[in-house]
Parts: structure tokens; C-alpha cells; sequence
């Protein structure tokens, strides 16, 4: 199966394509990790697989509104 055919039947399914359900588990997960840890925001980023950590702090600010440390000290 390709990668469009799967994004295809995804946002058929459950109008997302893969693309939001992946960058939505990695959010998910960033918010946990940010919360429940000590971990600095570029230790966050490298557990989840991002090779810069600005990357995932454009990511995360684009789907939260705030970025990374914001996030962490409001809660």
C-alpha cells in the first residue's frame, strides 16, 4: 500500500490524512512528555525523532498556539 492510497483512505475514513494523525500523536506526546518530565525542550524534540529542535517547536507552537516552554509553564 502507498503512502497517498493510505493518506487517501485515512481522510476518507476520518477526515485527516495521515500527515495530521501522525503530527497529532506527536503532539499528544510531546505534551505528555513536556508535562511530565524535566526534559528540556530539545531532549523532547530528539525523543520524538526530530533532528532539530526548532523544527518540532515550529510544529508544536502551529498546532497548540504556544510554543513548547509556554505550554510546559502554563500548566
Amino acid at each position: 500500500m502507498s503512502g497517498s492510497y493510505l493518506s487517501d483512505l485515512l481522510k476518507l475514513e476520518t477526515g485527516k490524512s495521515a500527515k495530521e494523525h501522525i503530527h497529532g500523536h506527536i503532539i499528544e506526546k510531546a505534551k505528555t512528555l513536556l508535562l511530565n518530565t524535566d526534559f528540556k525542550v530539545g531532549e523532547v524534540a530528539y525523543n520524538l525523532g526530530f533532528e532539530y529542535p526548532q523544527h518540532f517547536s515550529k510544529l508544536f507552537k502551529s498546532k497548540t498556539g504556544l510554543n513548547p516552554s509556554e505550554y510546559r509553564n502554563m500548566n
